[in-house]
């Protein structure tokens, strides 16, 4: 696929810097940015490295990288195979917002012991839920220009922030935050499989987890209500749950977060900008 088409699907360029030429290393589409995502075409039976950690390879040679929020200036891609080459990326840095939250109860901030077993257990629950490598070709392949929203409304939140709970720093946020009434559908942004769907998480209340192949996932936090099982193939646009304040929320709002192999990405780098609300200037 010409380098041209990739851009323009997703609205992004991608930085480079000086390497050896070669067909796979140069013809890239997405974004090599923190937080963002990044893909090509090898010729088939081809591996492919980023850093030296294996990427997907479909059977016809397409791949897919990702860059985590504090992901380094640099990265090193290695195509092995019928046609090599090796180049290696500029990964562009962003700079985050810096969140206060205040009146946060305490045991939020810090969870009292009888709570750390429920929030070890749950943590596994998400660990083995995002390790599962569901093969769909098709379904990776939906990151170039097809994802959506899964709900319409302001953004209160955007990936990569820091927030303060009560003058103490969290952990950086990895989603993005759409606030919107109790109730409100969530909807599927892409094709995938259901692989958690929990009523009552710890810190994340009502999650569904959905995987849309070869590692890379959504996750939706926050919910009132969970529509679907582990299991289920769910398509675009399909309803999955309703915005809510479960968990360890100030308000209701859908946290959306994605995932890639361990990396966390952000989902707003993949859709077309939030629409406006009738009547909004």
């Amino acid at each position: 696929m010409p380098r041209g088409l990739f851009v323009a699907l997703l609205g992004a360029s991608v930085l480079f810097a000086p390497g050896p030429a070669g067909a796979a290393c140069d013809d890239l589409g997405g974004e090599a940015v923190q937080g963002g995502l990044l893909w090509g075409r090898a010729a088939p039976g081809s591996t492919v490295t980023l850093d030296g950690e294996p990427l997907p390879v479909l059977p016809d040679g397409w791949f897919l990288a990702g860059f985590g929020r504090d992901a380094s200036a640099t990265a090193a891609l290695v195509v092995s195979g019928p046609a090599p080459c090796e180049r290696t990326l500029a990964v562009a840095a962003r700079e985050y917002r810096i969140q206060r939250v205040n009146g946060v109860p305490q045991r939020t901030v810090t969870p009292p012991p009888e709570d750390l077993e429920r929030i070890r257990r749950e943590r596994a629950l998400v660990v083995a839920a995002k390790g599962r490598r569901v093969e769909e070709p098709g379904w990776l392949k939906q990151v170039v220009g097809v994802f959506r929203w899964p709900a319409l409304g302001p953004i209160s939140g955007v990936y990569g922030s820091q927030r303060v709970y009560n003058g103490k720093p969290g952990n950086p946020h990895y989603g993005v935050d759409v606030a919107a009434p109790a109730g409100t559908p969530v909807r599927a942004p892409a094709d995938g499989l259901v692989t958690l769907a929990e009523p009552d998480l710890f810190y994340s209340g009502g999650t569904i987890i959905l995987d849309h192949g070869y590692g890379l996932s959504s996750s939706f936090l926050h919910l009132s209500e969970v529509g679907v099982s582990v299991g289920e193939e769910i398509r675009q646009g399909a309803v999955i749950g309703a915005i809510g304040a479960s968990g360890r929320a100030t308000g209701p709002h859908l946290d959306w977060r994605m995932s890639f192999r361990g990396r966390r990405i952000d989902p707003q780098r993949l859709v077309p900008p939030m629409p406006r609300a009738p009547g909004e200037p």
